[in-house]
This record gives C-alpha cells, structure tokens and sequence, in this order.
C-alpha cells in the first residue's frame, strides 16, 4: 500500500521580508500548482522567521541544516546571488527538496513575492510504498 506524497514549501528571504512577502508568495506557489503545502520549510538559521507564517497556518516547520559535506540538494534555479551567499542555486529549492526527503522532486521553479524579498518552492516526497501503520 502506497502513502500519500507530502508537500513542502520551501522558503528562502532576506531579513527584510515580512510576514507578507512570505504569505504572498507561499499563495501564489498555491494557486500555481493548485496543492496545498502541508508543511513548511527554510534554513536553520532562518527559521525563527518563518514561525509566524507556519503558526498561523497550523503547520510544522522544518528546520534544513546542510548534509554532513556541507551541501543542500541540488536546485533548478542557479541565482548568483544565493550561491554567493548560500552555496545554493536557491534556498527556496533547497530547503523545500531536502525537508521533503530523498526522492524529492519540485513541483515547479521557486517563484518571487511581489515586493521580491521572498521566494517559496514546493516539493513532493516521493510515495512511500509498502505497508502504512
């Protein structure tokens, strides 16, 4: 019997982004892909950020930390600007792929908020198969 996938979405933002850049652009990823995310993720280091938007969504916050080499997973969008600053093409991918699990795929490329101080993507897990408890 095969599990649900589960969807994050994934943030990346600059410490001038409120709580609605966030919402505008974790709405618009929404209506884009037409899912709803059931969790949300960024940077360890970004997170506290982020607990307003999860909190008053009633959804859990994933804390992404780099794997044991340093790395974050690998991102369709290569911002310039994020791999200065983060190692990452885009935080917004990264933590939306590594919160999901291995096997993780984008639903799309990250968008932009429109005062473009937030970017959210989402990811799906890859279905688990065998037998649920």
């Amino acid at each position: 019997m095969e599990r649900h996938a589960v969807i994050v979405a994934g943030f990346g933002f600059t410490s001038a982004a409120t709580l609605g850049s966030l919402r505008s652009v974790l709405d618009a990823v929404t209506l884009a892909t037409r899912v709803q995310p059931e969790a949300l993720a960024t940077l360890a280091d970004k997170a506290e950020t982020l607990r307003p938007l999860a909190d008053l969504l009633h959804l859990p916050l994933i804390d992404v930390t780099p794997d044991a080499a340093g790395h974050l997973p690998e991102t369709a969008t290569q911002s310039e600007a994020s791999l200065a600053a983060r190692g990452t093409g885009s935080v917004a991918e990264a933590s939306a792929l590594a919160a999901a699990g291995p096997g993780a795929y984008l639903l799309g490329p990250r968008m932009v908020s429109p005062d473009r101080l937030a970017t959210c993507a989402f990811a799906s897990s890859a279905p688990a198969k065998g037998k649920t408890a």
